[in-house]
């Protein structure tokens, strides 16, 4: 029997990439799409896939908080996350989400097949180079809440505090808080130090 696959990516162009990539590798289907939270929760429900394809930087809510919410609602659903970042911070949030695995997009169709086999089949699946950070996210440092990884990503992005602010619904002030909180759990000494690391952390290499 095919595994039935849901992608769930806020870039249709990503998921039109996937479909191609997908369509012609015997037993995989995939069911259907969805480019937000309210549409995953939706298709889940009304396709019952056996596996969800997840983003993890998605817009307002990020792939790791659905993914939890996704389990906690169909607790035998198997979700595999796909991202652009090999962050072991966001390796290690996804896994404690519930997800069975984690691949970078940028890996070869024959990894990306080999992870959905093996969530597939119940087992744990880590893309090259991401198992022997998985364990000890970060080298060790303390990890981040989900709205300060939130947070962290804005700022990769160049956003400066009013911009995150109006992009996450929060206060200024509360957006500066949480920007020091992250200094703090981080050892960063200032603001440069602080862009600097959401660049290298969250957008990864070019």
């Amino acid at each position: 029997m095919s595994t039935r696959i849901l992608l769930v990516d806020d870039h249709p162009l990503v998921r039109e990439g996937l479909r191609a990539r997908l369509a012609q590798t015997p037993g995989i289907e995939v069911v259907g799409e969805a480019g937000d939270a309210e549409q995953a929760f939706a298709r889940v429900a009304m396709l019952q896939p056996d596996l969800v394809l997840m983003d993890v930087g998605m817009k307002q809510v990020n792939g790791i908080e659905l993914t939890a919410r996704l389990r906690e609602m169909h607790p035998a659903l198997r979700v595999l996350m796909l991202s652009m970042y090999d962050n072991p911070e966001y390796v290690h949030r996804a896994l404690a989400a519930g997800a069975m695995g984690y691949v970078l997009k940028e890996a070869p169709s024959e990894e990306i097949v080999e992870a959905i086999a093996a969530v597939a089949a119940g087992r744990q699946f880590l893309g090259s180079g991401l198992a022997a950070t998985s364990g000890r996210p970060d080298n060790g440092r303390p990890l981040l809440s989900a709205r300060e990884s939130e947070i962290l990503r804005c700022l990769a992005d160049g956003m400066a505090s009013k911009q995150v602010a109006e992009t996450l619904g929060m206060s200024v002030r509360t957006v500066e808080t949480h920007r020091q909180n992250i200094r703090r759990k981080l050892g960063l000494a200032g603001q440069a130090e602080l862009i600097k690391y959401a660049v290298e952390r969250c957008r990864g290499p070019a």
